[in-house]
C-alpha cells in the first residue's frame, strides 16, 4: 500500500524536444530505506531525481511522494524533501554557520540559531562552524551539504553522486552517517557510479538511456541478469580481449585489474568460445559475476535515447 513508501509512482516521463530522457519509470522506495539509483552519465537519473522533488514537471506519471501526489503538490513534497546536488553549491565566502544559517533563513525554520547549532553537532562540524567553505576539503564540504539537507528536518534525503570526487575514508564515512539516518527512518534514494556504494544499498534500480533496466537487491540484479562469467589471468591479455569480443557468445571481456572478466548470456555458447584460448599458459576459473559485471553488462545492451 501506498503509505508503506516513500516514493511510490508510475509511469514517470520526461521529454526534451523528440528525445524522451526518462521513459515511464515505475519505482517504489519503502520508508526507512536506502535505495541505489544507478546508470551512466545521462541517463536520466538526475531528471528522475528532479521531477520527484518538484523541480521539473513530469510530461507523464503519477504516484505520490511522501504521500503528496507527485504532480498536484510539488510544493509539499518539497518542504519535506532534502535534495543534495552533483556540485557543491555553497558559498565559498561564507562560514559553515553563515551557509546553514542562510539555508534555514529559505527554509523560514523558527529558532534558526538552535537549528543551525544542532545540524553543526549532528554531521560532526562542531569546531569547523567558522572556517570558510571554500577553505573545506572536498570530504568536508560533503558533510557541510548534508547538514543543510537535514537543517528543516526532512523525511527524504535526494542524493545526486554525493560521494563524487571524494577519497576513500570520507565516501565511506558518509554511507556510515546514511545508514545511521536511516536507522532513526529517513528514507533515501542515491546515485552512484560506485559498485561498492551500490552493495551498501538496501534494494537498487538500474537506468540507461531512461529506461529502467533492472530492479531489486544487489543478489536479486545479479541472479535476474542470468550472465555466466570466467576470470582469467596470464600474458597477453589485451589480445585475448579483443579476439574474444569478436567471437559469437561472448558478450563483454572487461579488464579487472590484472584479470579479465569473459562474460555471456548462454554458458554453453560462451564455453565454446572460449575454449581455443584455454591455453596453458592461462589460468580460467568460473566466478559469481559481481554488479559490475551485471551493469556493463546492461549498458552494453541499451540504446542511446540521443542517438540518430
Amino acid at each position: 500500500m501506498t503509505e508503506n513508501f516513500a516514493i511510490d509512482v508510475r509511469g514517470m516521463t520526461k521529454r526534451f524536444g523528440e528525445h524522451t530522457v526518462v521513459n515511464s519509470i515505475d519505482l517504489q522506495v519503502r520508508r526507512g530505506e536506502v535505495y541505489g539509483f544507478l546508470g551512466p552519465n545521462g541517463s536520466g537519473k538526475t531528471t528522475f531525481i528532479r521531477m520527484l522533488c518538484g523541480l521539473l514537471a513530469a510530461d507523464a506519471g503519477e504516484g505520490t511522494c511522501l504521500g503528496f501526489d507527485i504532480i498536484k503538490e510539488s510544493e509539499a513534497i518539497k518542504r519535506q524533501v532534502g535534495y543534495m546536488t552533483q556540485r557543491f553549491s555553497f558559498y565559498e565566502d561564507l562560514s559553515i554557520a553563515e551557509n546553514l544559517d542562510f539555508v534555514a533563513r529559505m527554509y523560514a525554520i523558527a529558532n534558526r540559531r538552535e537549528a543551525v547549532s544542532n545540524s553543526i553537532e549532528r554531521l560532526g562540524l562542531a569546531g569547523r562552524q567558522k572556517q570558510l567553505a571554500g577553505e573545506l576539503s572536498g570530504g568536508w564540504k560533503q558533510r557541510l551539504a548534508l547538514a543543510a539537507c537535514l537543517i528543516h528536518n526532512p523525511n527524504l534525503l535526494l542524493l545526486d553522486e554525493p560521494t563524487a570526487g571524494v577519497d576513500p575514508k570520507a565516501r565511506r564515512d558518509f554511507w556510515e552517517q546514511i545508514h545511521e539516518l536511516a536507522g532513526q527512518g529517513l528514507t533515501f534514494l542515491v546515485t552512484t557510479h560506485y559498485m561498492d556504494e551500490a552493495e551498501r544499498c538496501d534494494r537498487l534500480a538500474y537506468i540507461s538511456y531512461g529506461n529502467l533496466l533492472a530492479r531489486g537487491t544487489a543478489s536479486e540484479v545479479i541472479a535476474n541478469a542470468q550472465l555466466t562469467t570466467w576470470s582469467v589471468s596470464g600474458p597477453d591479455l589485451h589480445e585475448i580481449a579483443r579476439q574474444l569480443r569478436a567471437v559469437p557468445g561472448v558478450q563483454q571481456a572487461v579488464a579487472f585489474g590484472t584479470r579479465l572478466h569473459v562474460s555471456g548470456n548462454d554458458e554453453h555458447e560462451l564455453e565454446k568460445a572460449i575454449a581455443p584460448f584455454r591455453t596453458e599458459s592461462h589460468v580460467w576459473q568460473q566466478i559469481r559475476p559481481g554488479l559490475e559485471d551485471v551493469f556493463i553488462h546492461l549498458m552494453d545492451n541499451s540504446k542511446d535515447n540521443f542517438s540518430v
